[in-house]
């Protein structure tokens, strides 16, 4: 894993690299590399892989919002967390989907208890899921997976990708796909929270002009999750 912390405030690039370091000791987890730089355009030029990135709003040149944004373009995966005391910033920021706000002077505790959600959508976003068909085979990862549709005798892989004929029945899709993303709001579909645009009673609108039915008694339970979704992502 690899964190970038980008803050012309050297002092608190330090404290934050320090306590970020410190989490992972705590928790006896690998420890990741962590790069650190002083202005936007130093950051974007890094040409490694960006997991988790740390972005001051108010930097001399290039804003953390441009670079958010860019970031976000090139790479939609990339978590990103914004560094501002300033709330007139959170609309823009709000754009490129970020994921949390932390404030200055830093609240450990907080970041800590972020840290974790980021680690626990980070997973996620790495999961792979092979995709068997008849002629061939396919890797999709949690987010490129919109639902997952039984229809008589074929089950079909909804994906950002295309869709794929899977060898596999429903059982063994509801077995495989156990992150909390994935929800089976019917019988023959599961679908993934992450790609829901509106939803009733009856049915759900997903991306992709994807679609699957709801079955009316696990509307309830449905909303829960979709609600504790958000909540965990926010």
């Amino acid at each position: 894993m690899r964190i970038l912390i980008c803050d012309d405030d050297s002092l608190f690039s330090e404290q934050l690299e320090h306590s970020i370091t410190e989490y992972f000791r705590k928790h006896k987890l690998t420890l990741p590399d962590i790069s650190v730089y002083d202005n936007g355009e130093a950051l974007l030029s890094d040409s490694g892989d960006k997991d988790l990135v740390f972005l001051d709003v108010e930097m001399p040149g290039r804003s953390g919002i441009y670079v958010g944004n860019h970031l976000s373009e090139k790479d939609p995966d990339t978590i990103i967390f914004i560094i501002t005391s300033f709330a007139e910033y959170l609309d823009d920021a709000m754009r490129f989907h970020v994921f949390r706000y932390l404030n200055k002077p830093l609240d450990k505790d907080r970041l800590y208890r972020n840290l974790a959600d980021a680690l626990h959508e980070y997973a996620s976003r790495s999961s792979k899921f092979l995709v068997e068909t008849k002629d061939s085979a396919v890797t999709l990862s949690t987010n490129e997976i919109i639902s997952i549709e039984a229809q008589n005798r074929t089950l079909t892989v909804h994906s950002t990708k295309g869709d794929y004929t899977s060898v596999h029945a429903m059982p063994y899709w509801q077995e495989t796909l156990t992150d909390p993303c994935f929800f089976q709001c019917h019988r023959s579909y599961i679908i993934n929270l992450s790609h829901v645009l509106q939803f009733n009673k009856d049915l759900i609108q997903l991306t992709d002009n994807q679609q699957a039915y709801l079955t009316r008694r696990k509307y309830t339970a449905f909303k829960k999750a979709y609600m504790l979704y958000l909540e965990n992502t926010r």
